[in-house]
Parts: structure tokens; C-alpha cells; sequence
């Protein structure tokens, strides 16, 4: 630091002002000390400024191994939002997604010195791993059902998204939705289910069965096959938008047109989804949004005093994209009106 203060003519106090981008320095000064530190090739000493600060200015990401959009995409919205904000980011991934393999991402990063850590959380056992975590370290959890007392979470409302979907098909004339419903043991899938049967019994709609899959295109597939089979089926709410890929194709191979006979909505609005055949009608995630909260809010928690111990639950609104694969349901002609010639 004195050597780059030497070639720029500035005090080692000024160098130090300009790393930290504090505000008064002279733009014409702050420039001859970038230019000193590139000449120089310099690099701040991270492991010295977390000893003077006691922070790394690092922050952890617990993620899991998946290809699902909506779990890789809170990846990317979270990394971004720490970086913009001037963070390091350190990833720890598991493999399953499990209270003890959980325990141990929080204790490499904690290991990493991170001054708090985000983890997706799409199942309660990662919820239950934060609450276990070193009570000087500060933790937020994205996604999931949001039922955890001890650790903050920032989510969307898939209920409200699965009633969005629901009564969107009901407006549109259908006597009821069937669900091509995600797994059972994940708190977002049972939070879609519950608002879609939420919204037929508000508007005193049947509510059939439901079968919990898995969330990709061939369960969505094997149970697109059962709807079409059945000829009562007219709108299908598919828990994401993977699901309602797999409904599309067995409709199709059963002959039934989408949206002319049968309307299909999904969930998550992939990048792809409005290059489906239809182009898909989806509820949408703001997963940039949900990446800026749960940073804010974990800075928040770090600005607070130790062992402040309040919880905060904050969830993001999702919203409607109407495409072409959804229309009022096909004209029912009464069979006492055709003309016997």
C-alpha cells in the first residue's frame, strides 16, 4: 500500500479510502491510485483485512446438485446479488438434501470464515440444519414453505401462484382444474397443491384426485396420459413447467388439442416456456427478486445486535404470463339438439 501511495502521490490513507470506494475522494485521485495499483500489479491482503474487521466480506451459498430451474435459478440470482453488492461468494453444494449433509456445507463454511450464510431450501431438512448453526453466524433460507420459527426465510407464494393459475382457468369457463402435481416431500409441491385446492373449493368447484410425482417431463408425461384418457379433463394446472411439457406431448400423441379442447398452465416461466407448442401459459418467479431479499435481509440480521434472535419471513408475489396454451373450454352440445338426419 505505501508503494502504490508513493507512485500516485497520495497518502497510504487515500489508498486505503479509494479500496474501501469511500465517497470522499476526488474522482481525478481516485483514478491516479487505480492506476498505481495496476502498474504495480497490487492486491489487497484479504486475510489481513479480515483480522483488522473481523469480516471476510464473504458470503456463503448453500445450493444442492440438481438441473431444476427454479433451484439453479436462486443460485444465480443470489451470486448476483453479492456480487453487485461487493461480496465474495463461496458455494458449498450437497448431494442430498439432508439435515447431516447440510450440518457439514454450514461447517466448511463456516471453516471459510463467511460472514453469513444463504442456502436454498427447498425441504425442511435444511431449514432444521440452519437452526443448528454457530449462533454468531447468520443465516437465511430461500424458497420452501416458509414454517420454520428460528430461521429467517425469503420465499415466493406458490399458493397464491397455484390459486393465480386456478382461477384463471375457472374465469375462463371450466367447470374444474385437475393437478399434475409435484413430489409429495417437497414443501413447495404441497404449497401448490394446497392453493390450487384452496381456490376450486372458494369458487365451489369438484376437486379430483391428485397423484404427487416428480418434477420433470416424464411424470409429467405419465400423468398427461391419464388426463387425456379421461374426456371430463378440459384444464390442467401442472405444478412446473417441466410437468406441463410431458402433459403437452401426451396430449398430443392422445389426439386432444391444446388449447381448442384441453387448457394446461405451468409454474416457474422457464426461459423456454414461451417456445412451447403452445407457447405456455405460466405463473412466474422473480428469482432476481428473491436473490436481492434474501441479501437484504441477511445484511440486515448482521447489522443487528448479537443474540437479537428475531425472525423475519418474506415473501415475493408471483405473477400471471397468459400465452396461447389456455382458452375457454370446448362448446358442450347437448345431445338432445342433434338433428337425427
Amino acid at each position: 500500500m505505501r508503494d502504490v501511495a508513493k507512485l500516485a502521490g497520495v497518502s497510504h490513507q487515500t489508498v486505503s479510502r479509494v479500496l474501501n470506494e469511500h465517497p470522499h475522494v476526488r474522482p481525478e485521485t481516485r483514478t491516479r491510485v487505480l492506476e498505481a495499483m495496476r502498474s504495480l500489479n497490487y492486491r489487497r491482503n484479504l486475510a489481513a483485512r479480515t483480522l483488522v474487521t473481523r469480516r471476510s466480506n464473504t458470503l456463503g451459498i448453500i445450493g444442492f446438485e440438481t438441473t431444476l430451474f427454479g433451484p439453479a435459478s436462486m443460485l444465480y440470482g443470489i451470486e448476483s446479488a453479492a456480487r453487485e453488492a461487493g461480496y465474495l461468494v463461496s458455494i458449498a453444494t450437497v448431494r442430498n438434501l439432508e439435515q447431516t449433509d447440510v450440518l457439514g456445507a454450514v461447517d466448511r463454511l463456516a471453516q471459510h470464515a463467511v460472514d453469513g450464510i444463504i442456502a436454498i431450501a427447498p425441504k425442511t431438512a435444511v431449514t432444521s440444519a440452519l437452526m443448528q448453526a454457530p449462533s454468531e453466524l447468520f443465516c437465511v433460507a430461500v424458497g420452501g414453505a416458509g414454517d420454520a420459527e428460528a430461521v429467517s426465510t425469503v420465499r415466493i407464494d406458490n399458493a397464491e401462484g397455484a390459486a393465480l393459475a386456478t382461477r384463471h382457468l375457472l374465469e375462463l369457463g371450466h367447470t374444474t382444474v385437475h393437478h399434475a402435481a409435484g413430489p409429495g416431500d417437497w414443501p413447495e409441491a404441497h404449497e401448490r397443491r394446497e392453493g390450487w385446492r384452496r381456490a376450486l373449493e372458494a369458487a365451489g368447484a369438484p376437486v379430483p384426485p391428485v397423484t404427487p410425482q416428480w418434477w420433470d417431463a416424464a411424470t409429467g408425461y405419465e400423468q398427461g396420459r391419464a388426463f387425456a384418457a379421461d374426456p371430463s379433463v378440459t384444464a390442467i394446472f401442472c405444478a412446473n413447467d417441466r410437468i406441463a411439457l410431458g402433459v403437452l406431448r401426451a396430449l398430443h400423441e392422445a389426439g386432444r388439442r391444446v388449447p381448442d379442447e384441453v387448457s394446461v398452465v405451468g409454474f416457474d416461466d422457464m426461459p423456454d416456456s414461451g417456445f412451447f407448442l403452445p407457447p405456455l401459459t405460466t405463473i412466474s418467479q422473480d428469482f432476481g427478486e428473491l436473490g436481492r431479499r434474501s441479501l437484504a435481509l441477511l445484511l440486515e440480521h448482521m447489522r443487528r445486535p448479537a443474540g437479537d434472535g428475531s425472525v423475519d419471513q418474506v415473501v415475493v408475489p408471483p405473477t400471471l404470463v397468459r400465452r396461447a396454451s389456455t382458452a375457454p373450454p370446448p362448446a358442450q352440445i347437448d345431445p338432445a339438439q342433434i338433428d337425427p338426419a
